[in-house]
């Protein structure tokens, strides 16, 4: 009798650049990142996919405020590894910070929620910059609906707000446990309470203090010890990076 023993096994936080933003006065220190998946069975399971390299620079900005780090075919080739041998694509929104490689990946299969392809698809002028990266011919996407186990120990979870159709990732690691990748449903460990205010880049305040309290009883249940925050130049200063992993 064979089993399936797809599941994860390891989870590489790659930090793709750093910037400093001013949000309701105060300064932050935000990190761009994504993430890699390996399997138990040699998949390789990457999330999202970082700026694209010919973003510009924040109008009014001085070079000193933004730090862009290796890109993601630069992270994975310090691994060993090339796009080609990426099985899946995780894309929790079509962001410029979030889509700007996903051309590069043709040989992969894209995960996306339904209603977030279909809006950008649509037109939505919000996803317009990254346009030709997510939405190259040669690109596989699959459609899905609401929470959804891609394999064993890795579940996406719908948490709109942010963008419509925005997923989160649950990761359940051997010796870790479950780690869950907030991305931008919460992009700051700070904001991680049930009566959130939205940030200007936020779609919906109320759908958005859903998913955070979607978020919150999921540490719970799951007794979740590590949660990821998307953005949050603080927090990623004490996680392990790429080529160090969790597992």
């Amino acid at each position: 009798m064979t089993t399936n023993t797809s599941a994860p096994q390891k989870l590489y936080l790659m930090q793709l650049g750093t910037s400093t933003v001013s949000v309701a006065g105060r300064t932050l220190e935000m990190v761009l990142g994504c993430y890699l998946v390996e399997t138990s069975d040699g998949k390789h399971i990457l999330i999202d996919s970082g700026l694209p390299a010919d973003v510009p620079l924040p109008a009014g900005r001085p070079p000193a405020e933004h730090e862009q780090g290796k890109n993601v075919i630069e992270q994975l080739g310090d691994l060993g590894l090339r796009p080609d041998d990426i099985d899946f694509l995780i894309c929790t929104h079509f962001d410029l910070d979030h889509a700007g490689y996903h051309d590069a990946f043709t040989k992969a299969e894209l995960i996306v929620q339904r209603e977030h392809y279909a809006l950008a698809r649509s037109g939505h002028p919000r996803f317009a910059a990254a346009r030709p990266h997510w939405d190259h011919p040669a690109l596989r996407y699959r459609l899905i609906d609401g929470d959804t186990e891609l394999l064993p120990g890795l579940t996406l979870l719908e948490t709109g707000g942010h963008t419509p159709g925005h997923q989160s990732v649950l990761v359940r690691l051997p010796q870790s446990g479950p780690v869950l990748l907030a991305i931008d449903a919460v992009v700051m460990q700070r904001l991680f309470t049930p009566d959130r205010k939205a940030w200007p880049l936020d779609d919906n305040e109320e759908q958005l203090r859903a998913s955070t309290r979607k978020l919150l009883e999921l540490v719970e249940s799951e007794q979740v010890e590590l949660v990821i925050f998307g953005h949050d130049g603080q927090q990623w200063q004490t996680l392990k990076k790429a080529p160090a992993y969790y597992e």
